[in-house]
């Protein structure tokens, strides 16, 4: 299973807006992964930051982390596309229908931030029930 370490997440960030900058050829992660960055053109600024790589971005300090917050996007993107877990591609859709694919994916980031902070204190693996279950009131 890949498993990247916090430096490869931003290097991985940092050279995809890089290279869209440069406008060189992109892989198709990076292609995925540059959707997300040009949703959010907060982050512009940062990811040709050399500063960013080692940057602590604290929720005490009202901080949203963007390498985090991309990650999920692509996380969630894949979700998705495979429907893993069996479901979230049509609540994504109604979801989506609501508001705007950008927006239901926020949505669903909050939900899977949920269980991963979950997952995380009790050191145990991602309760995907409970990942539904936070998805399917976000319907009601």
């Amino acid at each position: 299973m890949f498993n990247p370490t916090r430096d490869q997440v931003r290097e991985f960030f940092m050279t995809t807006w890089q290279k869209h900058l440069e406008k060189s050829v992109l892989s198709p992660i990076e292609a995925t992964a540059l959707k997300w960055i040009l949703e959010h053109p907060e982050y512009h600024a940062l990811l040709s930051s050399a500063e960013a790589k080692q940057q602590d971005f604290t929720v005490s300090g009202g901080q949203v982390n963007p390498f985090l917050h991309l990650s999920m996007h692509l996380a969630i993107e894949e979700q998705v596309s495979i429907n893993s877990p069996p479901g979230i591609k049509a609540i994504f859709e109604q979801l989506s229908q609501r508001r705007n694919p950008h927006d239901a994916m926020h949505e669903i980031m909050e939900c899977l931030g949920q269980v991963i902070w979950e997952s995380q204190r009790l050191g145990t693996p991602l309760n995907n029930e409970l990942y539904m279950d936070l998805l399917q009131k976000r319907l009601a």
